[in-house]
């Protein structure tokens, strides 16, 4: 009889596994032969868990993804955009195995439906998370407007820093640029 909680501890360690192994090798490369030997495993326990490496590939991404979610959400709209922009730069999404493994997915899922499904859930997410604290503080129209904009700085300054693979400091920097805008369209709009 397995022990409580063995079959969420393995899960997980597959999970790992396979961003690391996708890091390595990209999502084409990696293998189950791969995801089970880098988790310790046998190949056929990725099926057993998860199906197939396809479903392992969409867990992985929802791990992934759930790094972004506030586990807390500020009750002030301001701090909630603030945590919204560290959450998109955090060390999680900065880690070589998750930028590397962010990069390959954003790649397949141009030509895989159920991965390009998860990247809209994503982007959709984001802005509609950007949206209600924007309109909080802002009228509809200019709430919609820096919602936009704001994600597309987010995943456009991540998108900079992971391909020329920068350093935490060059995270921090374009994380600040993030922030710097929200500040300048509320202090446009005369919030403080």
């Amino acid at each position: 009889m397995p022990k409580v909680g063995m079959e969420s501890m393995r899960r997980q360690q597959l999970i790992d596994a396979t961003i690391n192994v996708v890091a390595d090798v990209g999502l084409r490369g990696a293998t189950i032969n791969l995801i089970s030997r880098r988790a310790g495993m046998s190949s056929g326990i990725i099926s057993h868990y998860f199906g197939g490496k396809q479903a392992l590939i969409e867990a992985s991404v929802r791990y992934l993804l759930s790094q972004l979610k506030m586990e807390h959400s500020p009750d002030n709209p301001y701090d909630r955009l603030m945590k919204i922009v560290d959450l998109n730069f955090s060390d999680v999404q900065q880690a070589d195995s998750s930028t590397k493994t962010w990069l390959s997915f954003w790649g397949q899922s141009m030509h895989d439906p159920d991965l390009y499904r998860l990247q809209e859930l994503n982007k959709r997410r984001l802005v509609s998370n950007l949206r209600y604290s924007f309109k909080q503080l802002l009228n509809a129209e200019s709430a919609c407007e820096a919602a936009e904009v704001t994600a597309a700085l987010i995943d456009g300054f991540w998108l900079r820093c992971a391909l020329s693979r920068a350093n935490q400091e060059k995270f921090s920097q374009a994380k600040g640029y993030c922030k710097k805008y929200i500040n300048g369209v509320l202090e446009q709009h005369g919030v403080s």
